[in-house]
């Protein structure tokens, strides 16, 4: 039984409306999967948009971390699956963006208690709620990463400038094209993003890293945006708070950039070249 829609939990204002599903995905680890969910979600938020935001790496559990709300995690999102909690119960509201929710992943089941059928349904109910529903998914190619990319409607598509980061985000992008609801039913396709992260261009020249343009030419996909190698993304990580949050950062500023990007917003993409040196620092830098 649905949830009474109160307060809070209120009717969207368009009538019928459902939620455009985006998942942020990747097939490597360790990329920056949940750090964009995070901030993507909140700078969609923070722009006045009813967003939610889903864990989708059932066992592991970060996203609640990295949103600085896992010590309100009561009911997870496959408590509400089984039927144990209604999604009303499961879903944390964040404390400083008042259009911002987070369902967490459970860090005591097994990947399998998240069934195609149950992340359907939640899906349907989230739809009929929220705006945007940010999917973060878990890395891989497995079943959590399926699940977490079956119903989108667009996807972040979240990589490093090294090959083996491109090569397995290139086989995800297989995957969207061909094992979605979309790809499924013959309706279209899920719209990829390119989302580039812990970008140096220092070490870009050096030959250290690939460039945008070889990314870009070996995915083939709309880059949205850069987000530049970062002690800020850790530091944000560390205090619960989405790096978005700090826009005394580069890459605050950077995931800002993504989020005005993805709603139509025309900005030039920023920290793909080395800041300049002055003469002390050409004297004394590395």
């Amino acid at each position: 039984m649905a949830p009474a829609r109160t307060g809070a939990w209120e009717d969207r204002n368009q009538e019928n409306a459902l939620a455009k599903i985006v998942v942020v995905t990747s097939g490597k680890g360790g990329v920056g999967k949940t750090t964009t969910s995070a901030s993507f979600a909140t700078g969609l938020a923070m722009r006045g948009h009813k967003t939610a935001v889903i864990d989708f790496d059932v066992g592991l559990r970060n996203l609640d971390l990295i949103m600085g709300c896992e010590r309100r995690v009561v009911f997870d999102f496959v408590n509400v699956i089984q039927g144990e909690a209604t999604l009303r119960q499961a879903l944390i509201k964040d404390k400083q963006h008042e259009n911002l929710y987070i369902l967490a992943a459970s860090q005591t089941r097994d990947k399998d208690a998240l069934t195609a059928d149950g992340v359907g349904r939640v899906l349907e109910e989230m739809s009929k709620e929220f705006e945007y529903i940010v999917c973060d998914s878990p890395a891989g190619i497995e079943k959590g990463a399926h699940l977490a990319m079956y119903h989108a409607d667009e996807a972040l598509v979240v990589t490093n400038p090294e090959v083996s980061s491109v090569r397995d985000s290139d086989r995800v992008l297989g995957l969207l094209s061909s094992k979605t609801r979309k790809a499924e039913s013959g309706d279209g396709r899920v719209k990829e993003h390119l989302v580039l992260t812990r970008y140096n261009p220092a070490r870009v020249a050096k030959g250290e890293m690939l460039s945008v343009d070889d990314v870009k030419e070996i995915l083939a996909i709309p880059l949205l945006g850069v987000v530049p190698e970062s002690q800020a993304v850790l530091t944000s990580s560390n205090a619960g708070t989405p790096v978005i949050v700090d826009k005394a950062s580069d890459a605050g500023l950077a995931y800002d950039d993504v989020v005005a990007r993805f709603l139509g917003e025309e900005r030039a993409h920023r920290f793909l070249t080395a800041e300049k040196k002055g003469l002390l620092g050409r004297l004394f830098g590395p």
